[in-house]
């Protein structure tokens, strides 16, 4: 197994200028692992699971105590059930609860975990074949959370839950991401606006100074129409600036890698929550969804497409950052070892690409937690 020189982080421009320059330094510890939920039971104490199917207005719970048969469904609101569970702990039971990860965050299991409960997420699965409803939802999850809890840890794959200041530091640059995407279509409305009612063509970023004065010809109705969706982009391109010069700081004065841009860092930063939450490369792998899927049977074994089974966000930024690492960084190992297929034909590039996603989603958890320095991974800095 190949041996790692750790070497701490470069984080800002008043290091050494050993360490700027990737040479070896003093090594220190890497950071303990971050395990993942796991059940704590106590054998001498009862025990209750609840399987919870989460909606806006309601969950539906069907409970299980020990090993007897699972109860009927009940249908709580979120705080008749926070105060249910509380009952529950009181009354000297183990309270074990599971829900999927959907859009509503994580509010309702930091109240059952403050009532006392052991709460855990998985990511959202099919659970019934033909037959879906709240009530057969809850007993799956509550079935599949006692098997858990008795050992079966095939049963559920519980994630971890970022804390308060990981999601509003990630929500920030999920809220750029949206004002991008609303400012784009907003701009679109405005081209098809005019292509609809004039048959022309509007001028890129139609709405700003110059491109507006060149406007004033326009039917006065239409020049209307137009005048209420630049202010709104106005705003919005306010609001956009703003916020990138605010996360930016975040890595102003520390050290980068060159084409890999300070936006890019800081949302990865901000999806991945903590560096030091993986404690090998084929976590960080798994966790982009850059992994070949694969069909396998007796002698014959088929790879498929990337399975997607990571963060979404993470991949779209990983590929984006390869196609400019590829321009910016020619002495990158990871590209060299592949440079004869990014040779081979446009389709074959583009497959590797893919594969140099996962490579630099590895390289960067290497880089961020003191397992190598610049000059390991054949980087320059920016």
């Amino acid at each position: 197994m190949k041996e790692y020189i750790l070497k701490p982080i470069m984080t800002t421009s008043t290091q050494p200028a050993a360490a700027v320059s990737g040479k070896p330094a003093e090594p220190r510890p890497v950071p303990p692992r971050q395990p993942l939920p796991t059940a704590r039971v106590d054998p001498a104490k009862p025990r209750l699971c609840l399987g919870l199917d989460v909606h806006l207005e309601f969950i539906m719970a069907v409970a299980q105590r020990d090993h007897a048969g699972p109860q009927a469904p009940r249908k709580f609101t979120r705080a008749e059930l926070v105060g249910h569970v509380r009952k529950l702990v009181a009354e000297g039971l183990q309270v074990f609860c599971v829900q999927e990860s959907c859009g509503f965050g994580f509010v309702l299991h930091r109240e059952l975990e403050a009532a006392g409960a052991q709460g855990f997420l998985i990511t959202p699965i099919s659970l019934n074949d033909r037959r879906k409803t709240d009530k057969l939802d809850a007993r799956a999850l509550c079935q599949r959370l006692v098997r858990w809890v008795d050992g079966n840890k095939d049963e559920l794959r519980p994630i971890r839950i970022p804390s308060e200041a990981e999601q509003r530091r990630r929500e920030a640059t999920r809220r750029r991401q949206f004002l991008s995407r609303e400012i784009r279509c907003l701009a679109n409305r405005g081209h098809g606006q005019v292509a609809e009612h004039r048959h022309e063509k509007l001028p890129h970023r139609w709405w700003g100074e110059r491109n507006w004065r060149k406007l004033a010809a326009l039917d006065p109705w239409l020049l209307g129409v137009l005048e209420k969706l630049r202010e709104i982009i106005v705003a919005m391109e306010a609001q956009l600036r703003e916020l990138e010069e605010e996360v930016k700081a975040r890595v102003k004065d520390q050290l980068q890698p060159k084409g890999l841009g300070e936006l890019t860092l800081v949302t990865l930063e901000g999806e991945i929550c903590d560096w030091h939450r993986f404690s090998n490369r084929k976590q960080i792998g798994s966790y982009t969804g850059c992994c070949p899927g694969e069909h396998s049977s007796g002698g014959k074994r088929r790879v498929g497409s990337i399975d997607r089974m990571g963060n979404g966000r993470v991949r779209a930024l990983l590929v984006e950052a390869v196609w400019r690492l590829l321009r910016w960084q020619p002495d990158w190992k990871a590209a060299q070892r592949m440079k004869v297929k990014l040779a081979d034909g446009a389709s074959m590039r583009k497959k590797t690409v893919i594969a140099l996603a996962r490579q630099l989603a590895i390289d960067l958890w290497r880089w961020r937690t003191g397992r190598c320095s610049f000059d390991d991974l054949g980087w320059i800095a920016a």
